[in-house]
């Protein structure tokens, strides 16, 4: 689940790794939050990993990015980038670990 960010009005955009979403199709509105039928799964470098990436050695893992882009109330365009994103309920701990 992600939370919109204060300010967030209709029509806005939702890009889920830098790619368009549908809502209904790829998300779902609840309240003030987004519902994506996957699991989202945030990447956390460890030392190791930080250290291994400093000498060039490539530790890739899923790391999903939300980002939601609408006009504000006086006409500016905003977009807020990597987006918080939490679990929902049941679906316990997918952090790749």
């Amino acid at each position: 689940m992600v939370r919109l960010p204060p300010g967030v009005r209709r029509p806005y955009t939702v890009f889920l790794n830098s790619v368009a979403q549908r809502e209904g199709t790829d998300y779902v509105v609840r309240g003030d939050a987004l519902e994506f039928p996957t699991a989202l799964v945030k990447d956390v470098i460890s030392k190791k990993r930080w250290f291994l990436g400093a000498w060039g050695v490539g530790t890739y893992r899923k790391d999903d990015s939300v980002d939601v882009a609408w006009t504000a109330a006086d006409g500016t365009p905003r977009v807020a980038h990597r987006l918080d994103f939490e679990p929902v309920a049941g679906e316990g701990n997918r952090d790749g670990t």
